[in-house]
């Protein structure tokens, strides 16, 4: 594998967690919708990664999101029957979404984004260190 080449492969790796990272934001920007405009409270949505495929030497050329799901499962239940979104027994439907899950998924997130960033920074000065050597 070319160095050069590892660039491209450390930026899918950035954007793929950049887009994770706007998933994550927007989950928790509305954990508190309970009304969307497709009805119903709001559903949690997952980035799904994909290998973006591998060079003739078998080495991965990164990785991208092959796309966002909508989290299938029923989020909680609460009495609530002075709530604009109440059902006609007083019950509310909340968001399957969990802060804390979330936060833990933002701060993985962001720690990978630093890595691939790291790794970036890393590979440039190997460059610049193989260009200083041959002058």
């Amino acid at each position: 594998m070319s160095m050069i080449k590892g660039f491209g492969i450390l930026s899918t790796g950035m954007s793929a967690q950049r887009t994770r990272l706007d998933v994550v934001s927007s989950n928790l920007a509305n954990a508190n919708t309970t009304r969307t405009a497709e009805g119903g409270p709001y559903k949690r949505q997952i980035p799904v990664f994909e290998s973006v495929g591998e060079d003739p030497d078998g080495v991965g050329l990164g990785v991208q999101v092959q796309s966002v799901e909508t989290d299938p499962t029923e989020g909680p239940i609460v009495y609530d029957p002075g709530h604009p979104d109440a059902d006609a027994q007083g019950y509310v439907h909340l968001p399957n979404v969990n802060v804390v899950e979330e936060m833990v998924d933002m701060m993985t997130a962001a720690r990978s984004f630093e890595a691939n960033t790291q790794a970036f920074q890393t590979l440039r000065d190997m460059i610049q260190q193989a260009i200083n050597l041959g002058r």
